[in-house]
């Protein structure tokens, strides 16, 4: 007797009644709306620092830039005059900023070819052709990336100082006399550019030993084995391969040397004779020096269409080869 009872109690038995589904809460799933809201409110811290720290001051600096917004109206900003165009039609008027559109044109023309080059030989050398303190040689490279622009500006200040710098020890020793690289107009931007080079060539070697390192081994191995040279496996198959590591260096170098700041503040203050004026450095003038907030918003935005032009142009031409 106490057999049967036994094996009707035991659950699972051919004949038992299915169990109920549970009922309560929970059993139940919450409602579409439920998440929506707990995405809301997780997400309103970011989204309240996104609109006072970000949205209000992008939209604030496109107001300005219609109107003649200055020292007077920081206290005052609704006694502003509403110009409309006028500050966008000065801008192109005004030969201190074309020469510092020339200026920053030149900066990107000829530092970026130098930045991507650079960062891919070397990228190329610490991948295949370097074996030993492969590790130093990296971090050594990428080292100036992290290191502030005023440890940057006082070893290059000593590097390129006419007088008792390193180069001039150099020149010395060969019985030359030194260039005044950052006193001449004609050296002044080169030298800047250089230095970017130096500063930032880590961060594109470290795009590229990314995209090296992501090629398969049997597409060189093949090649090899078709007897294809070293010159002939990197042109046809290491430069089509990394094309959309090409593409993403290509565009994050040129959006930071349009916006290039820090080294011309730093080192030449612009000068000598604006040769090193950049747009960035003319609007923090007209800014914060001269407080013609509206004209620095208005050179802001005449910049940003700029980068805006120039980056959709690169993904254009470098994104239908990397399909």
């Amino acid at each position: 007797m106490s057999t049967t009872t036994e094996k009707a109690a035991r659950p699972g038995e051919a004949g038992d009644a299915p169990s109920p589904a549970p009922t309560g809460s929970r059993g139940r799933k919450p409602s579409m709306g439920v998440q929506n809201a707990a995405g809301w409110l997780f997400s309103t811290p970011f989204l309240v620092l996104f609109t006072v720290f970000m949205a209000f001051p992008i939209l604030a600096t496109l107001v300005m830039s219609f109107t003649d917004f200055g020292l007077r109206n920081v206290t005052r900003p609704w006694e502003a005059n509403f110009i409309g165009f006028e500050n966008y039609v000065n801008l192109f008027g005004d030969e201190k900023f074309l020469k510092s559109l020339f200026n920053t044109g030149y900066f990107v023309v000829v530092g970026v070819p130098l930045t991507i080059g650079t960062g891919l030989v070397v990228a190329v050398l610490l991948t295949n052709g370097i074996d030993r303190a492969r590790t130093f040689f990296r971090v050594g490279f990428y080292a100036p990336v992290v290191t502030t622009i005023v440890a940057v500006a006082v070893v290059w200040r000593f590097v390129l100082d006419p007088s008792d710098g390193l180069i001039a020890g150099l020149f010395s020793e060969a019985g030359w006399t030194a260039p005044d690289f950052l006193g001449s107009e004609t050296l002044a931007m080169p030298s800047l550019i250089v230095m970017a080079v130096w500063r930032n060539v880590g961060t594109v070697m470290v795009l590229f030993i990314a995209g090296l390192q992501a090629i398969p081994t049997e597409v060189r191995e093949a090649a090899k084995l078709d007897g294809a040279s070293v010159w002939q496996e990197f042109r046809s198959i290491t430069v089509p391969l990394l094309r959309p590591t090409l593409l993403y260096a290509s565009v994050i170098t040129t959006i930071g040397y349009l916006n290039v700041f820090e080294e011309p503040f730093v080192m030449t203050q612009g000068g000598p004779s604006d040769s090193t004026l950049t747009v960035s450095l003319n609007m923090y003038r007209e800014g914060f020096n001269f407080f013609h907030m509206g004209y620095a918003s208005a050179m802001a935005y005449v910049l940003f269409v700029v980068i805006m032009g120039i980056t959709v142009l690169q993904l254009r031409l470098l994104k239908d080869n990397t399909k």
